[in-house]
């Protein structure tokens, strides 16, 4: 921390109004592939996916609540697993307070995971969440989505468009739906690895700091933990 450069005020300041320019290239980079996002064509939903939740059998239909758009939160939780990915906890905790605002704008979100209902709602309660959370293990979600592999699988490169090996069962991601008038359902667009690094407030905060990550050259997030475990 203390082996850093430091300078008089106007020179930092001339090298801050530097940055500017290139942070303000970078938004407006970012507000073209936003826009972009949002012209992908999309593809419809010919499958019935009914998921567990915790006032009984829900279709994907029935998770829009009501509303037009539908972002599902892909959570690691392994069935045989007792507790949630530490990593998934991570981002729930940015997630979840967010919900109430995103319903605000036709958008339900809500958590997936393959794991059984009872262990997603007690888990829910250690953490202190209230966000919608269904168990996706009677279905094949989590395979059609990309976040869910054989055996076979999970050793080929077969994860976030064949850019990287699973290298487990399950894997993390955020898939985003639309509802037409006629009902009819619309898969609009998925993300996998740090392509969800956005939906983490956590870490845009931390990448502001000195240090930011400071993970180079060991695992990504390898000083995560639950935030009861801290």
């Amino acid at each position: 921390m203390t082996d850093h450069p430091v300078v008089a005020h106007e020179d930092w300041l001339e090298a801050r109004k530097a940055l500017v320019l290139e942070e303000k290239e970078f938004t407006r980079r970012r507000d073209e592939l936003s826009r972009r996002r949002r012209e992908l064509p999309w593809e419809p939903v010919t499958k019935e996916y009914v998921f567990e939740g915790e006032h009984g059998p829900q279709t994907l239909a029935e998770l829009f609540a009501g509303r037009g758009q539908l972002i599902v939160y892909h959570f690691m939780f392994e069935p045989e697993w007792d507790e949630g990915c530490p990593h998934c906890s991570f981002w729930a905790d940015s997630f979840d307070l967010n919900v109430v605002h995103l319903a605000a704008r036709d958008i339900t979100m809500i958590a997936a995971s393959k794991a059984p209902l009872e262990k997603l709602l007690s888990y829910r309660r250690r953490m202190g969440w209230s966000f919608h959370w269904v168990s996706s293990f009677a279905n094949d979600f989590n395979h059609d989505l990309g976040v869910g592999f054989t055996p076979e699988e999970q050793d080929a490169r077969v994860y976030n468009y064949g850019g990287n090996v699973p290298g487990m069962a399950e894997r993390e991601g955020a898939s985003v739906f639309a509802k037409g008038g006629d009902g009819q359902l619309f898969h609009t667009y998925s993300t996998y690895g740090r392509g969800i690094d956005l939906l983490n407030a956590a870490y845009n905060y931390i990448d502001l700091t000195p240090k930011g990550r400071d993970e180079e050259g060991r695992s990504p997030q390898f000083w995560v933990r639950r935030h009861d475990e801290y």
